[in-house]
């Protein structure tokens, strides 16, 4: 976020029972590392301050997140870059993948992130299973499509085909 988006957000009034928060660490579902969010009061009193994910936004964090947030910006330029170089090198990559099926090509069980995770990586690509989203369940044989998260909202698609073993 830009510091101007900070000051904007600021501004803006808060939900009954709702708190702003500064995340220390990417949290799935609510935002990634610096991003300032709103949640419920007893969330972030019970769970993410403790825990040390979050801190609550005061005059002085907020100064000191505006600060952090200019030095990491050309940082994070970089990053994007060869998350986007990433991105183009994983699309043009093929995966074929092997599955016991019965004999009307129904798979015994589903492809998992995990498989594709194996697969890329035996293509040299590490990625996290967690960062791989199937968007189609996979119960038979034939082309899929899988989400791959690169940086933020960043992502890639590949495409992979299920065989029979």
């Amino acid at each position: 976020m830009a510091v101007n988006s900070n000051n904007e957000q600021l501004k803006q009034p808060l939900k009954k029972g709702c708190i702003r928060v500064i995340l220390t660490e990417n949290v799935r579902g609510l935002g990634d590392k610096d991003d300032m969010v709103e949640v419920r009061a007893g969330y972030a009193r019970n769970y993410l301050i403790p825990k040390k994910v979050a801190v609550a936004v005061t005059p002085s964090v907020l100064r000191q997140h505006e600060e952090i947030k200019r030095q990491q910006q050309h940082k994070e330029e970089k990053l994007r870059q060869e998350a986007s170089a990433r991105a183009n090198e994983l699309s043009k990559i093929k995966l074929v993948i092997g599955a016991k099926t019965s004999t009307t090509g129904k798979i015994f069980g589903s492809v998992t992130t995990i498989q594709l995770a194996e697969a890329l990586a035996e293509k040299g690509v590490n990625v996290d299973r967690h960062d791989i989203t199937i968007e189609d369940p996979v119960k038979e044989i034939g082309t899929y499509h899988a989400k791959i998260k690169l940086y933020k909202e960043l992502s890639a698609q590949i495409t992979f085909q299920v065989v029979s073993e």
